[in-house]
């Protein structure tokens, strides 16, 4: 194909996603005129859930007949451990596990005790059990519950741009005030909190971090957290750390707590989540560990919206945290052997990606070539050139716009594959 008509077929692809992502606006647009019952002013605030545009984009290309690689969300595609589901079977079994969740039960102390045991092998933190633990339904559902704990309508909220949606949308669904902290490849995707305006540090109550860092991978050393710790002191601020991607680590780079620091405990909480390190996403089960005064509020929030986790589910993650972590290891292996696979790949194509250090993801700057599109555009044009699902980095806040996340959620074979209809679609405009 001669190079005039690769850039004629670039140009009408281009033009086709940005039609179609018009249409699509317009569509959302007249269905929320039509509504008799107009949601909450807190919803009109939240940015635009671009996962749903991209879902109903790969239904589109599904219907068709392209068989699409979805890289997109961050959800596990490796089996979880056997025993654990074993276990949840189990218990499910028995009608005593069926009742209300209750503080003082036999598997809700079990539970508490195997997240305290957990910590002391993995950190060498103590922990009390009772007072500075607080299983979750999710750690998602645990940080948005937490700005409903905390913030008042004159509070703000510290977040690092870009970073997981829940950390901005929480602090909006609670009717805090957002202030956004832009961090930067330049700085490695530290925030500068010492340059942060006096007039802002005077109403700010919460600051979000969470290393290893998604959507970015960034990745932190101890002595960033004990510098964060020495300033929430100072300023009276409480610190939110994020430790989703804990064991999901490369090259021989450990994931410190915030925890090792000492004194966190008078500023922080740190969240977990069962649903990266061993694939078990749809049981919904994370932790919060730390201030006890902190997790007492979170808590007590809790118990007006739910009626605690589903006990078999609690029986469940005891297995899971309490037994053999041979699945960790294998799980870790995998997903560092696919990330070798899909950044050499993509670099043999042309794409300077970085090697991640951390996370299952990969970020990547777009493409010179394609950088007069937009993220969302980008990503459209690679479900609808390529049936390569990615999410765009305007989903993860304003300072993710120019990137793509990659999701190394798939096996090496598809992988492969991936890098390779990629590499035509980087070939488009060449």
């Amino acid at each position: 194909m001669s190079a005039a008509k690769k850039a004629i077929l670039s140009s009408r692809s281009i033009q086709r996603v940005q039609r179609e992502l018009r249409k699509r606006t317009q569509l959302q647009l007249k269905r929320d005129n039509r509504r008799l019952f107009h949601e909450a002013n807190r919803l009109k605030r939240l940015p635009l859930y671009l996962f749903t545009i991209l879902d109903e984009l790969k239904a589109q290309a599904c219907r068709r007949g392209v068989d699409v690689i979805d890289l997109g969300m961050g959800s596990p595609d490796l089996p979880p451990p056997r025993h654990v589901v074993e276990e949840l079977i189990r218990q499910s079994r028995k009608a005593e596990n069926h009742g209300y969740s209750r503080r003082d039960g036999v598997v809700e102390r079990r539970l508490h005790e195997a997240i305290m045991d957990w910590y002391q092998r993995k950190f060498k933190i103590s922990l009390d059990s009772r007072n500075e633990v607080l299983p979750l339904i999710g750690s998602k559902e645990g940080i948005s519950h937490l700005s409903l704990a905390f913030l008042n309508h004159d509070d703000i909220a510290l977040v690092p741009n870009p970073t997981y949606p829940v950390h901005f949308n929480g602090v909006v669904m609670a009717g805090g005030i957002l202030y956004n902290l832009p961090i930067h490849p330049e700085n490695h995707y530290l925030p500068d909190l010492h340059n942060i305006p006096r007039s802002v540090l005077r109403q700010s109550k919460m600051l979000f971090l969470s290393y290893p860092h998604n959507p970015t991978t960034a990745v932190a050393d101890l002595k960033f957290f004990k510098d964060a710790v020495a300033w929430a002191k100072q300023h009276r601020i409480m610190i939110v750390h994020d430790f989703a991607y804990s064991d999901i680590v490369f090259d021989g780079y450990r994931a410190p707590s915030i925890m090792e620091v000492e004194g966190a405990k008078e500023v922080a909480v740190e969240f977990h989540t069962l649903s990266k390190s061993y694939s078990l996403p749809g049981l919904r089960l994370g932790f919060s560990v730390g201030n006890r005064d902190i997790l007492a509020s979170l808590a007590k929030t809790k118990s007006y919206v739910d009626f605690g986790i589903f006990r078999a589910v609690q029986w469940a993650a005891i297995k899971a945290l309490s037994g053999p972590q041979d699945y960790v290891h294998h799980a870790v292996a995998t997903y560092e052997k696919r990330r070798s696979i899909f950044t050499q790949g993509l670099r043999r194509a042309g794409w300077d990606v970085p090697i991640p250090k951390g996370t299952f993801y990969v970020w990547a700057k777009i493409p010179l070539k394609f950088s007069a599109l937009t993220s969302l555009e980008f990503a459209t044009l690679l479900v609808q050139e390529a049936g390569v699902v990615a999410a765009p980095g305007s989903g993860f806040g304003e300072y993710g716009e120019g990137f793509v996340r990659f999701a190394l959620v798939a096996p090496e074979s598809r992988l492969s594959d991936a890098v390779a209809r990629i590499k035509k679609v980087l070939q488009m405009a060449d």
